[in-house]
């Protein structure tokens, strides 16, 4: 796609290794070339009895909602309920509910199982909101070590029982391109951030392989949303683009918007 604005562009993907052949093949598709540079990976939590017994009590019935918030959840899911030889069809006595349509489609996908509930914004607060409204009391929330609390917090405000078990740990990832030379050659147009943990990994990541954040300057830095943009301000950077809608395609059609402007700009 030569007439595509992210022609030729050279786009660091920070994703995970098993989430970064979906971006990458958007790139493609407009003419971007990808530049892979795992900044996350996933691994089990350091004290699995909580969540297996969490997932027992779902199999048993016992939750009105399990909510996910990341296609992160749902693979960390798929293989502990493997592990526990629990059919994920048992789940089904709860709704299930999800943060964006990339984890919905992720929990179909993987899971077998029907999305009944996704907001329009796809952030936490939305997410609250929604199941304030749809009603229910027990609310079983997987999720990442470090996942904000925000949303088990205004659940509980709403008068939810939520159990919040660790899912999973987020890693630095490794492998993929020589990020920090290619910028010191000034070879990269852009970064592409999909989560705050990307942005947080990407910076310790890049200084622990001799790099620096004075190597950013004039580069792209694309936030899927608001919380990961956030998280790029907190390292001292200000995000390029933040799309209106968060998802990977919403990235990329901001990310093509920006570099319209700039090129007219330089007409």
């Amino acid at each position: 796609m030569t007439d595509s604005p992210l022609h030729d562009k050279r786009i660091v993907n920070t994703r995970a290794p098993h989430q970064a052949a979906d971006l990458d093949a958007l790139l493609r598709a407009r003419g971007a070339q990808p530049v892979p540079y795992p900044c996350i990976d996933v691994a089990p939590p350091e004290e699995a009895a909580p969540l297996d017994e969490a997932l027992r009590a779902a199999a048993e019935g016992r939750f009105d909602w399990l909510v996910l918030t990341s296609e992160n959840t749902v693979i960390a899911l798929e293989r502990r309920l493997s592990s526990l030889g629990i059919d994920p069809q048992t789940l089904l006595t709860a709704r299930i509910a999800a943060v964006g349509p990339k984890t919905a489609e992720s929990i179909t996908e993987r899971l077998g199982l029907a999305v009944e509930l996704v907001p329009e914004e796809h952030v936490a607060e939305a997410l609250a909101e929604a199941l304030a409204q749809a009603g229910g009391k027990r609310v079983l929330l997987p999720q990442s070590q470090i996942a904000r609390e925000v949303l088990a917090n205004d659940l509980r405000a709403a008068k939810f029982e939520v159990t919040a078990p660790v899912a999973y740990r987020t890693v630095r990832g490794s492998g993929g391109a020589d990020v920090p030379a290619l910028l010191k050659e000034k070879a990269v147009d852009a970064v592409i951030f999909t989560s705050a943990s990307t942005a947080h990994h990407f910076v310790d990541r890049l200084e622990a392989e001799g790099g620096s954040l004075d190597l950013l300057a004039g580069v792209c830095l694309a936030c899927i949303g608001p919380v990961t943009a956030a998280a790029v301000r907190n390292h001292g950077l200000t995000p390029t683009v933040v799309p209106t809608t968060y998802t990977l395609e919403g990235i990329l059609d901001a990310m093509a918007d920006y570099y319209t402007a700039q090129e007219k700009d330089t007409v």
